[in-house]
């Protein structure tokens, strides 16, 4: 069992994106009959490296070439969407992928981002309180006011009660909006109280709590499987690196994300043991019979297709040998 993840991340001297793109879409494909459960997919914009700027539009060709494999964005910057225009993607794609693509949206953390779209970075707080007000029934079908105009989208979601939608991000006030709209709620951090914050203020909202998840204590979020680790690391390690040191460059002063890591070079990071690890099949075997699926990053800073394949491949079949012996 294991899950993926892409971000379609392409610095100059990496995999170029013509390659990256159906690469993802073909490894989803290949994998949904091999023990991959999940694909997640994020969203940034106007970054250097072309970061995924379009979760929805990939969400869908997945979509269109799988059957069973559930897709999850995460997160969507909910400031940065037209509430309509969303709503419409949405059902869409709900449409097109038979329910199995759900959403964490976030409040997004990069003033670069808010600049790209000419938003206000200040007022993103009460943004996504105002689009959450109305997306939810927008999804379902119901005519919704909006900023003065009464709105229906259609066709509706063939999902009964629209998309799974859950509220990610680390802090109260996450908390409490997940609470509020009586959404899931993903946190990146593991502030202690932050689940029953969570809980409380659900029920003070008239709902019962939903689905919860927090980071646990190790585990990594970036897994390769390699018969050879220090070859591994010699191949695998200046895109790891590249995707560490960008992803924290994103949140330069916020050290509570579990996945963010402040390793410098390739040593660091694998001396650290912290997100990003390499692991034999034999230790991805012990893995996954601890019962966690193992987070396979098969793309990870721009890594070419062609070195990507057999990392998986090995990753595929060390995730199966605990369900076949």
């Amino acid at each position: 069992m294991f899950t993926l993840r892409f971000d379609m991340r392409s610095p100059g001297w990496a995999g170029p994106a013509a390659e990256l793109y159906p690469a993802a879409i073909e490894m989803c494909a290949w994998s949904e009959a091999r023990g991959a459960v999940l694909v997640v997919l994020s969203e940034h914009h106007g970054t250097d490296d072309g970061h995924l700027p379009a979760p929805l539009t990939l969400a869908s060709a997945i979509a269109a070439r799988t059957r069973s494999l559930a897709i999850l964005l995460a997160a969507v910057p909910i400031p940065l969407w037209d509430p309509v225009r969303l709503a419409e993607e949405m059902s869409v794609l709900d449409l097109i992928s038979a329910g199995r693509v759900s959403y964490a949206f976030g409040v997004g953390h990069r003033r670069e981002e808010y600049d790209h779209f000419g938003v206000d970075m200040a007022t993103r707080g009460r943004t996504a309180d105002e689009i959450l007000a109305v997306l939810g029934p927008l999804v379902r079908g119901e005519s919704v006011g909006y900023r003065g105009r009464t709105i229906r989208v259609t066709p509706a979601c063939a999902s009964p009660g629209g998309p799974t939608m859950l509220i990610a991000g680390g802090s109260k006030a996450a908390a409490g909006r997940a609470g509020r709209y009586g959404l899931g709620f993903v946190s990146q951090t593991e502030w202690p109280g932050l689940k029953e914050f969570y809980e409380a203020q659900c029920r003070a909202h008239g709902h019962e709590p939903g689905m919860v998840q927090f980071p646990a204590p190790g585990v990594p979020t970036a897994v390769f499987v390699a018969d050879d680790i220090d070859a591994a690391w010699d191949e695998l390690g200046p895109h790891l690196l590249h995707d560490a040191v960008t992803a924290a460059s994103y949140r330069p002063h916020d050290d509570s994300v579990a996945s963010i890591t402040r390793a410098g070079s390739v040593a660091a990071l694998r001396e650290e043991g912290g997100p990003y690890r390499i692991l034999t099949p034999d230790e991805a075997i012990d893995y996954v019979r601890g019962g966690r699926p193992l987070p396979l990053h098969p793309l990870c800073g721009g890594l070419a297709p062609d070195v990507a394949w057999p990392y998986l491949e090995r990753a595929a079949a060390a995730a199966a040998r605990p369900h076949i012996e």
